[in-house]
């Protein structure tokens, strides 16, 4: 069984990576949106009672499926590298998922935030992502939060044993998966 968390900043394609890493892999895909997005509709946007039910979705699905022993979850991730809570919140899914006999991979991505910006308006983007269909305040979150947080890992900063990260500003999201699965020897 495996857990794979993709993680970068906004836009940079960890959904998408995800998609073609899942259908590569069979390993179900899910993404941090389907939590949002139906905590969202239910309560409204960006409120605390919106964020612990978005929290309390993802502690169900990842409580099943660790003890279901199949192959395993793709988990996408917006990780506040400054935020210690983001770190805390990662460690604690990565025991988890060991504790039920789980290998976790850590894949980060990383993208030029002109190219970013621009995978802000995809069509698969929106799709899969009502909250960022208002695209003044998708694009203004974007901003904010990328001030106010560091969403990219510094060199060797990552320590965790299976990690890899990867500058996907100009690879298609199919390139990045073929990259996963040889970098870990997943054939």
């Amino acid at each position: 069984m495996k857990l794979v968390i993709i993680f970068g900043p906004h836009a940079v394609g960890k959904m998408t990576v995800g998609q073609a890493l899942s259908q590569k892999t069979g390993i179900p895909l899910f993404h941090n949106h389907v939590s949002i997005e139906l905590s969202t509709e239910l309560l409204g946007p960006f409120n605390e009672k919106q964020m612990a039910l978005s929290g309390a979705l993802r502690d169900v699905v990842f409580d099943h499926v660790a003890k279901a022993h199949q192959q395993g979850l793709i988990f996408t991730f917006m990780w506040a590298l400054d935020e210690k809570a983001d770190e805390d919140y990662l460690n604690h899914l990565e025991k988890r998922f060991v504790a039920e006999g789980a290998d976790v991979y850590y894949i980060e991505l990383e993208a030029d935030k002109d190219v970013r910006f621009a995978r802000n308006q995809t069509e698969n983007r929106l799709k899969h992502k009502a909250t960022k269909r208002n695209l003044d305040v998708s694009n203004h979150l974007f901003t904010s939060l990328e001030a106010k947080y560091r969403l990219n890992s510094y060199p060797g900063e990552i320590k965790k044993e299976n990690y890899l990260k990867i500058n996907n500003t100009d690879l298609e999201p199919e390139q990045v998966a073929e990259r996963i699965i040889q970098h870990f020897d997943w054939n």
